[in-house]
């Protein structure tokens, strides 16, 4: 049999079948494709917590508060004393620094006096020749009332003698005050201390031309200090004199100084409504300085309450919140306020949060409710009062990565 007459037994094959068994490959192909693309797409994770600081957090804890009328202002030297000259003339010597403790009549400066030592020796003359007409004339006047009483000479030349006596006293009173202001013008140009202090400044210099009226130096008394401030005068009922004033002062931390109300101006600024106080400060131990700034208050209440910083509470809507960490999310929750206490920026926290509970504060208040986040635990040496970084769950070393196998 020809090879034609095999081939035309078996007959002609399907134009489709080629093309639908390439269909079906590729449609394998594919399926396994998708499914091996199926198995490589990760699921979704977790979205990481908000790590908060131990600056983020507080915890409610009781505290003492105290309210009061708040003073502030910069603090003055109760005594001082600014040396002036009181005569014309060149310095010649200046003879403390600023700085520098002196005592009670201590020498502090000279001023050239040659002009008033002229004048010194010109007075003691006069004075010395007052006192010797005053010697003559008292001799002439008893020598004629002895005359008169033997009646050698009449009363009035007794009474001439008199006269004569009474003139030459006057005279010499005049030359004593003469004297007296000559010394107290040798005085005048040698400064000392008015009392025991420190020289503040020093406005001059040796050699310096002053007139009367110069700056010369300054002195205080630095062991005690005065603070003048104002309160409105709706306030005048929590204030009296000898009543006591916490103060914080610029350049000292959270230490605290106290004083005493000395004295109330008895009468109102009437462009202010401000009534002006004068509240002294004692300051044996010379710890602080002139022109530091003060701000206290006047003990009218104290109590010991819950508190938390002013920044931990959100004002802005009507009642105030406060953002709670609670299982590890963030929960807002509706607070009762209470006194404030204005110099520790503290507020009495009433209802709505419990002692212990770890509040969020300051910008990271901006995060809303239901944020997840981790509360880093505190650091040594980086602890602050009232911050919430006791109760968090501690941080877990982070073990090493080890190099996967390909």
């Amino acid at each position: 049999m020809s090879t034609r007459n095999r081939g035309a037994g078996r007959g002609p094959a399907p134009r489709g079948a080629g093309a639908c068994g390439f269909l079906v490959v590729l449609g394998v192909v594919a399926l396994a494709g998708c499914q091996r693309g199926d198995a490589e797409v990760p699921a979704p994770r977790e979205e990481a917590p908000v790590v908060l600081g131990p600056e983020d957090v507080v915890r409610v804890e009781s505290r003492e508060l105290q309210e009061g009328p708040v003073l502030s202002g910069t603090l003055q030297a109760r005594r001082a004393a600014t040396m002036r000259a009181e005569v014309q003339g060149a310095v010649l010597e200046m003879k403390v620094e600023q700085g520098q403790k002196v005592k009670k009549g201590q020498l502090l400066a000279r001023i050239q006096d040659v002009s008033q030592q002229d004048q010194l020796l010109a007075a003691r003359t006069a004075v010395r020749v007052a006192r010797n007409a005053v010697r003559v004339a008292r001799a002439e006047e008893q020598r004629n009332r002895q005359l008169a009483n033997a009646g050698v000479i009449t009363r009035r030349d007794l009474e001439r003698a008199q006269l004569a006596r009474a003139q030459a006293e006057a005279q010499l009173s005049e030359a004593q005050a003469r004297l007296a202001l000559s010394r107290q013008q040798v005085g005048r140009t040698r400064l000392v201390a008015p009392f025991n202090g420190v020289v503040s400044e020093r406005h001059a210099s040796a050699g310096d031309i002053v007139q009367p009226g110069t700056p010369l130096y300054t002195v205080i008394d630095p062991t005690s200090m005065r603070l003048e401030a104002s309160v409105p005068a709706a306030q005048l009922s929590a204030l009296k004199t000898g009543s006591g004033v916490d103060f914080t002062v610029g350049g000292y931390g959270d230490r605290s100084f106290q004083g005493r109300i000395e004295r109330i101006n008895p009468a109102v600024d009437p462009a202010t409504g401000q009534v002006r106080l004068y509240v002294t400060l004692p300051n044996t131990e010379q710890a602080l300085l002139t022109g530091l700034f003060a701000e206290g208050r006047v003990a009218a209440l104290r109590r010991e309450v819950p508190a938390i910083p002013v920044s931990a509470v959100d004002t802005r809507a009507e009642p105030a919140t406060v953002l709670r960490v609670k299982d590890g999310k963030l929960e807002r929750v509706p607070v009762t306020l209470g006194m404030t206490d204005e110099v520790q920026r503290l507020v009495e926290l009433r209802s709505g949060a419990q002692a212990g509970d770890v509040l969020v504060r300051g910008s990271a208040q901006d995060l809303t409710e239901g944020t997840r986040v981790e509360v880093r635990p505190e650091r040594p040496g980086e602890s602050e009062p009232g911050v919430g970084g006791a109760g968090a769950p501690p941080e877990e070393p982070q073990q090493p990565q080890q190099p996967q196998p390909r």
